[in-house]
């Protein structure tokens, strides 16, 4: 068995499912990366314009300022501008491919198919439908995710573009479209809240927010705005003593004045039913210090200063947010009794609020030291981070429901290389293996959930990563089929391993079916016949088909003999009625048969049977070609006479003069155990016995020869003692007349 690390070294064939693929790899650092794509895509965007009306080039140059400001490197920034020429390009991915290489080839399509997956998304709802709608909401997120999964800056670069579409619209006064906004506002800005891109998340919150509630915007603006002037001398005060007071105390602090922010100002409101006076984010200072430990002496020195505020105390320091987010959060009343909030945390702690996940794709640049204070030992650490922290969102999501949690129906996984794999609820690692791959489903033996041995029904949960051992051939087990045992949850899953059994079943009917065909075509002396031309003859499309039906019992070999043995023609009701009227004295007509009733009638031997003397036979009126003679336990004759009973006559051989030497030919098969040599021993019983052999067909079958032999007898007792001494042959097992 071998241990299956993800969907990419077990193999792209099946066109595995979208959700698996490559996953991040950083953008190779590339000599003026960010020049050139700005040329090569400057004849394409240069007239062109957004939805919004922007000009798409100056778009590009706003979004490439804003990844800047938030860490984003020369090679991201360079991937914003190929993101919008993908639409100007037939083959977006291989031109691109050739000129910047596949890694910003892959990360501009995959931004640009996101691009149009939401815009279709935003198409569909309607325009009715509520601002905080879960069903679009739940959509939506689940779309982000799983573009997420294929590459950690889609939506870095996506929050980006965003981001500068509501700061244009805001600028020119330019209406937006309710679902466009309602989309920055509940996705977009949550996404980057649980990614910890505050400096994003604040800004599109509150452009979002005018534009869905102008009227309400205006009014807490001009709240805001009223005492502006004398609340900013109260603050700088504020500011500079407390500042001032703490570097006394020898805590090297740096405080901060905090932007006030009009939809959190909003939210509170109504939230807690407060009117704007009692806000306490309205004046708000942040604590910037060295050391975790100096955090907690800030806090301690500022609960002296002022009168805190018991329950509005939280301290994310010892137990962060989802998002890795930290610092301690406290309101106090000053000597007037106006509420104060302050924030106290470390400059690396400021560092990630504002830049959150995005110090993930800045960390290799830095190396080992990191970037704004976040370190990744690797690439796949950075990413099953931030993975978890968006699952973690998709539960808060869930929890915050009532009924139905809108992800309650599925659950997210992780493949080792940190791609995410989507399930339904209590999915195992098998079907986890099904979602892989068909082939890796099939030969799954052993699961590991973050590096520990499971048994295979163990039920998944959100945000686990999943390795699969498999064996290097074998086919799934009958129990997983089996409901007690929960072995299969996933519908795809349990068809699959049907699909399997139900192949393996069909290929042991066909294999049966093959042999009953080629051994009823040796007996009758067809094997040359071609088996897909007999299928086709009798009405199947290809000869497995056929050799599956009689497999199954579902078709009748006698209905392959009567293909290969057509109806004896019959005679028309008046060359039937001359017939009759030529009864007479008993002859014997050619070929040795006495016709009782019949002056001078043609007679031929039936070939189906090929009767001899002594053998018991009737005759049978054809069409054109006199009396057919047959065995009277020929199929074909009973046949034939249960249809046509008054074509029957009654005939007998005749005595044929001893000088006449008259032969019969005769019909032998042979089935015996194949050896070299067989063929020859046969050969020589029947010289030895004075039978000669006009024809000899062979075929062997799976170790088993089938022999049929044409010798011409006088007298078919004689045949029977020649067939016993062939019985005796070596490796013969049985030797009859046919």
């Amino acid at each position: 068995m071998k241990s299956v690390p993800g969907p990419h070294a077990a193999g792209a064939a099946e066109g595995v499912s979208n959700l698996i693929v490559a996953t991040a790899h950083a953008l190779p650092e590339q000599k003026q990366a960010l020049a050139r794509a700005r040329a090569f895509a400057e004849p394409f965007l240069t007239n062109e314009t957004l939805d919004s009306g922007q000009n798409t080039l100056a778009h590009a140059d706003h979004v490439s300022d804003i990844l800047l400001g938030i860490g984003g490197s020369e090679a991201m920034r360079a991937a914003n501008y190929l993101v919008h020429a993908c639409e100007h390009l037939a083959r977006p991915q291989e031109t691109i491919a050739r000129a910047f290489g596949e890694e910003y080839a892959a990360l501009a399509v995959e931004t640009n198919r996101l691009i149009h997956v939401q815009r279709q998304a935003r198409g569909a709802a309607s325009s009715a439908q509520l601002v905080d709608d879960p069903a679009v909401q739940t959509e939506n997120v689940r779309k982000m995710l799983l573009a997420f999964s294929r590459d950690l800056r889609v939506v870095l670069l996506r929050l980006a573009s965003r981001l500068e579409t509501l700061r244009y619209c805001a600028a020119t006064k330019t209406p937006m479209l309710p679902s466009l906004a309602r989309e920055s506002l509940h996705v977009f800005a949550p996404l980057a809240n649980r990614l910890g891109i505050w400096q994003i998340k604040w800004e599109m919150e509150d452009l979002a927010f005018r534009f869905l509630e102008p009227d309400t915007y205006r009014e807490v603006a001009r709240l805001l705005d009223e005492k502006r002037a004398e609340r900013e001398l109260s603050m700088e005060q504020l500011r500079g003593g407390l500042e001032a007071e703490l570097r006394q105390r020898s805590i090297g602090a740096t405080v901060q004045g905090r932007p006030k922010h009009i939809y959190s100002i909003v939210r509170k409101m109504r939230g807690k039913s407060l009117g704007f006076d009692r806000v306490f984010d309205i004046r708000a200072l942040r604590v910037i210090v060295p050391t975790v430990k100096d955090c907690y002496a800030a806090l301690s020195w500022v609960h002296e200063r002022f009168r805190p505020i018991v329950e509005e105390f939280d301290d994310y320091i010892a137990k962060p947010k989802a998002n890795g987010y930290q610092s301690l959060h406290t309101v106090v009343r000053d000597d007037a009794g106006r509420p104060i909030e302050i924030q106290i945390r470390t400059q690396a702690m400021h560092e990630h609020a504002e830049h959150g996940v995005a110090a993930h794709w800045a960390y290799k640049e830095a190396g080992q030291k990191g970037y704004a204070g976040v370190s990744a030992s690797s690439d796949y650490d950075a990413k099953i981070a931030v993975l978890r922290q968006l699952l973690a969102w998709e539960r808060d999501l869930a929890g915050g429901q009532q009924g139905k949690g809108l992800f309650e129906d599925r659950i997210y996984v992780l493949t080792p290389d940190a791609a995410v794999v989507e399930l339904p609820q209590g999915a195992t690692p098998v079907d986890f293996a099904y979602a892989v791959h068909t082939s890796i489903g099939h030969r799954c033996r052993g699961a590991r959930l973050d590096g520990v041995m499971v048994p295979l029904n163990t039920p998944l949960q959100n945000g686990q990563t999943v390795e699969i051992t498999v064996a290097k051939e074998g086919g799934p087990s009958r129990d997983w089929l089996n409901a007690g045992l929960g072995y299969l949850t996933s519908h795809r899953a349990k068809a699959k391993v049907r699909a399997w059994f139900n192949a393996q079943i069909a290929h042991e009917n066909v294999a049966r079916g093959r042999e009953a065909v080629e051994k009823m075509l040796q007996r009758e002396g067809r094997t040359a016949m071609k088996l897909d031309d007999l299928a086709a003859q009798l009405g199947f499309k290809t000869s497995d088909d056929l050799f599956e039906a009689v497999g199954k019992d579902e078709y009748s070999l006698r209905n392959i003999e009567t293909l290969l043995r057509p109806p004896e023609p019959v005679l028309e009701p008046d060359d039937y009625l001359l017939l009759k009227k030529s009864r007479g004295a008993g002859t014997t007509p050619k070929g040795g048969v006495l016709v009782v009733g019949l002056d001078s009638l043609l007679t031929q031997l039936a070939k189906c049977c090929k009767p001899a003397p002594p053998d018991d036979i009737r005759g049978f009126v054809t069409r054109g070609k006199g009396v057919s003679i047959h065995r009277a336990d020929c199929n074909n004759f009973r046949e034939m006479a249960a249809r046509s009973a008054e074509r029957v006559i009654e005939v007998e051989w005749g005595v044929p003069k001893k000088e006449a030497g008259e032969v019969y030919p005769v019909d032998v098969t042979v089935e015996a155990s194949d050896r070299q040599g067989l063929l020859r021993d046969i050969s020589d019983v029947f010289a030895r016995e004075k039978t000669n052999v006009v024809g000899v067909q062979t075929l062997s079958v799976k170790g088993t020869a089938w022999m049929t032999f044409t010798v011409e007898v006088a007298d078919s007792g004689r045949l029977q003692k020649v067939l016993s001494i062939v019985a005796a042959v070596p490796g013969v097992r049985s030797a009859r007349r046919r």
